[in-house]
């Protein structure tokens, strides 16, 4: 990088901020804690060293670091659902939170107390239940919550001493720099996938600071949940079985739940692909075969994980789960009791239940929080306007458009469903603004510890999260995250202190798709051909049409029209103006059959199977979005073929990625789809353009022009000296075998690959009906093909016609056999009252 004060002049401008409070508070506030600014304007320690190790860092460099982190994310296909909202980018500062050692040590005790607490509390709720017996914890916190699942209370729920094996915990520091819970996340703790992408973008776009400033790498800790998650699995297994059971791609952070798959190496899995039998868990198979699991880590809420004893219409969870737990069958992380320590109510309780679980005092402090269930507490949300009120287990902002009347009766009426909550003053630090200097913001940060052997060791670092308010509510929206950067005491200092952590095992274990996940390799396959094949068609389709522009209606004229009249037939849509056809066809997502439609159908299917997946893949998405927006931007029609030949680039680096995968079913059904595809494309293609006549000249543009979209204009031009006639292009593009992009060959291919898949038999169904085809294709004649029969040629349309047929019922048939796992599921719920 180059030299300059960039960076130092950065950090004397956000100084010069901090001493001058904005108005609101929002900004510069005096009165707040701030992260990089001491009392007295110096740098505080963390900071100190990482402004000697960023002085060559130019204002040049940060204004490209900011776009960089986009791209990056953007390429890695990194997005977040934000409650109300569909999945958008996930967003990064790229000035990250640094926290010294010094400042770190006394937090990650509290931390490691406060899960070892929450842990007792959980196995005394579910077990003798002390806390309530006592009167330590108001029995309706507790019972009032939904979180507290009474189907895993008593002795059996109880058998278990470690429900607890990984949570999250969010905090906010107050106005004296103090550290404050603002709530846990015990159900289904999720960010620490987001943690680890945001660790790896800032690493690539600041390496040089990523490299001297000496902070602990996150790697180990994934060793670490890895290793802890097998020795989880009840018994003395040599090699248990572990799954992330995930609610599914539309998840709001689908993308962390993959993240953390593919890291540890676990299948992702959904409710269908698991089932109970004899009460242990079985991962369906493909071919009916049936592969036992021995932990599931839980990412569904836990009263979605049973429509057999929980919620009735649920579809996300496994009927008989909460059963086969019960029998210490299964081990699922965390236990399905683990929602009630998310209940703010059991906040104002954690000191004394700290003082008789733990016999220690409480080392973490929460934020302030009234239980309305007592006199005091209920006065306290009657009197103070400062509080913010919330239900026991409902959302802040489902209250936030009360007035105060109809808030306080609600509270009045079931006052031990409420509590109050006084919100700290968080604390600021400098986030990167949009005219390339920084402001201050107010942060939040996520931390996770985890049950590692004997003890609980928090991950040394976390998620931040930069705030659009100063007060800490735990409702409120993020605008973007932050790398969280703790400093080593000393260099040699083993990361996140695991020195006895072993990286990820050698040992190899058994790899099991289920047939969702064959399903949704398969249709990336179709996707990735169609899209391909129709931006191949429009590439020679625009050449046609910018070369006769300005043309009276000629032959080229003609031939446009029936290439135009193919793409209407592969993608229908109205047709306003020509360069409105070609950018509706590689723009409307909503338009059946349309490049973008193809490629988010490819998307949404990779999704769901993101954790077998190279991260190369993410990339090319990143680039053909790039594509698509140049398009939006740019109204010059040469955009169109510009934009159309770099998303073709992405497809055919995708399935150059695709190419590189190991040789299992997934591969297979890659493969499989691919070339089914391309057989139905290559029938639709010759039906509309060879069956009729339109004219010698018309008819050898036309021909021309198939043979550019089939990549087969070379190979044609080698064998017939330039020599376009039909029963040319026929021979190669229905008949040639060695062709490869030829229906012959894709048949021959497509035997191969199905072939393969684990439900093939020999033979099955599609095997049948795929010998049928190929032995119709391989005994046609061409000569019988070409005969012309009054302005066309009937043979051809009829043999075309049949083969598009029999190909629309091989994929019905390798539906059936190869991805059904059975009908579709219906809520429990739904049939009591249909059985009424």
């Amino acid at each position: 990088m180059s030299s300059g004060g960039g960076f130092v002049t950065i950090l004397k401008d956000y100084a010069s901020a901090v001493a001058q409070p904005m108005l609101g508070g929002v900004a510069g506030d005096r009165q707040r804690f701030d992260e990089v600014i001491a009392p007295d304007g110096s740098l505080r320690p963390a900071w100190k060293g990482m402004a000697e190790v960023a002085v060559s860092l130019t204002a040049t460099d940060l204004r490209r670091v900011s776009g960089d982190i986009a791209r990056f994310l953007a390429d890695d296909g990194v997005t977040y659902a934000r409650p109300g909202e569909g999945a958008g980018p996930w967003r990064l500062d790229p000035m990250p939170l640094v926290i010294d050692a010094a400042s770190w040590q006394p937090l990650e005790v509290g931390l490691a107390q406060r899960a070892e607490l929450l842990n007792a509390i959980l196995v005394d709720l579910y077990g003798e239940q002390r806390l309530l017996s006592e009167r330590v914890v108001p029995a309706p916190v507790i019972f009032g919550h939904a979180g507290f699942n009474r189907v895993v209370a008593g002795p059996a729920g109880a058998a278990d001493p470690r429900p607890l094996v990984l949570a999250a915990t969010d905090l906010g520091r107050d106005a004296d720099g103090e550290w404050l819970v603002l709530g846990d996340r015990a159900q289904a703790p999720s960010g620490i996938g987001y943690a680890m992408e945001n660790r790896r973008v800032i690493s690539r776009v600041l390496p040089e600071l990523y490299r001297e400033a000496g902070l602990h790498r996150m790697e180990p800790y994934f060793w670490a949940l890895r290793s802890a998650l097998i020795q989880s699995a009840s018994g003395d297994l040599s090699d248990p079985r572990v799954v992330v059971l995930s609610p599914g791609t539309h998840s709001e952070t689908a993308y962390d739940q993959a993240f953390l798959a593919s890291t540890l190496g676990f299948p992702l899995v959904q409710g269908g692909d698991l089932t109970i039998k004899d009460g242990w868990v079985y991962l369906r198979a493909p071919g009916g075969q049936l592969e036992r699991v021995d932990v599931i880590l839980r990412r569904v809420d836990a009263s979605w994980s049973d429509p057999l004893e929980l919620r009735g219409d649920s579809q996300l969870g496994v009927a008989g789960l909460v059963e086969a737990v019960r029998r210490g069958r299964v081990r699922v992380v965390n236990g399905f009791g683990a929602g009630v320590l998310e209940n703010p109510g059991l906040l104002p309780y954690l000191p004394a239940a700290c003082e008789a679980l733990l016999g220690e005092p409480l080392r973490l402090p929460s934020v302030p929080t009234y239980w309305a269930g007592t006199p005091l507490g209920l006065e306290a949300l009657l009197e103070r306007e400062d509080l913010v009120v919330r239900t026991l287990d409902g959302p802040v902002q489902a209250l936030a458009d009360l007035d105060r009347d109809e808030l306080r009766a609600r509270v009045l009426a079931e006052p031990h469903r409420y509590v109050g909550q006084e919100l700290p003053v968080l604390s600021q630090a400098p986030t990167w603004s949009a005219t390339g200097g920084a402001e201050p913001r107010p942060v939040t940060l996520r931390t996770f510890t985890l049950r590692y052997g004997s003890a609980y060791r928090p991950l040394v670092g976390g998620l931040a999260s930069v705030r659009t308010s100063a007060l800490g509510d735990p409702g409120e929206r993020t605008s973007s995250s932050k790398d969280v950067w703790v400093l080593k005491e000393t260099a040699g200092e083993p990361d996140q202190g695991l020195a006895d952590v072993l990286p990820m095992t050698h040992a190899r274990s058994v790899t099991v798709l289920v047939p969702r996940a064959l399903e949704d390799m398969y249709w990336s396959g179709r996707y990735s051909e169609r899209a391909e094949d129709l931006l191949r068609l429009i590439l020679a389709t625009h050449v046609i049409a910018e070369d006769f522009r300005t043309r009276p209606r000629s032959s080229g004229g003609a031939t446009l029209d029936v290439m135009l009249g193919v793409m209407s037939r592969l993608s229908p849509g109205p047709a306003d103006d020509l360069d409105a056809e070609f950018r509706s066809l590689l723009l409307d997502e909503l338009r059946p059959g349309s490049v973008a439609q193809s490629i988010a159908g490819m998307r949404d299917a990779l999704s769901g199977v993101r954790d077998q997946l190279s991260g190369d893949i993410w990339r090319i998405f990143g680039s053909t979005d790039r594509a698509a927006d140049e398009l939006r931007r740019n109204l010059y029609s040469h955009q169109v073929a510009e934009s159309a030949g770099r998303t073709l680039t992405g497809i055919l680096a995708m399935q150059g990625i695709t190419a590189s995968m190991i040789r299992d079913a997934g591969w297979h059904s890659i493969r499989t789809g691919r070339y089914l595809e391309r057989a139905l494309q290559v029938c639709q293609l010759l039906r509309c353009t060879a069956t009729v006549r339109r004219g010698m000249d018309v008819d050898r543009d036309v021909l021309n022009a198939v043979l550019s979209s089939a990549e087969s204009a070379v190979t044609h031009r080698r064998r017939y000296r330039g020599y376009v006639r039909p029963g040319g292009v026929l021979e190669l593009l229905l008949l040639d075998r060695d062709n490869p992009r030829s229906l012959a060959f894709s048949l021959h291919e497509l035997r191969l690959y199905l072939t393969a898949l684990p439900a093939s038999t020999g033979s099955s169904r599609p095997e049948r009906l795929l010998d049928d085809l190929i032995a119709d294709v391989d005994g046609a004649e061409l000569a019988t093909l070409v005969a012309i029969g009054g302005s066309g040629r009937p043979h051809l349309e009829a043999f075309l016609d049949h083969l598009f047929y029999g190909l629309t019922r091989l994929s019905e048939a390798i539906g059936e056999v190869h991805f059904a796992s059975g009908p579709a599921p219906r809520p429990l719920n739904a049939m009591a009252r249909s059985a009424t």
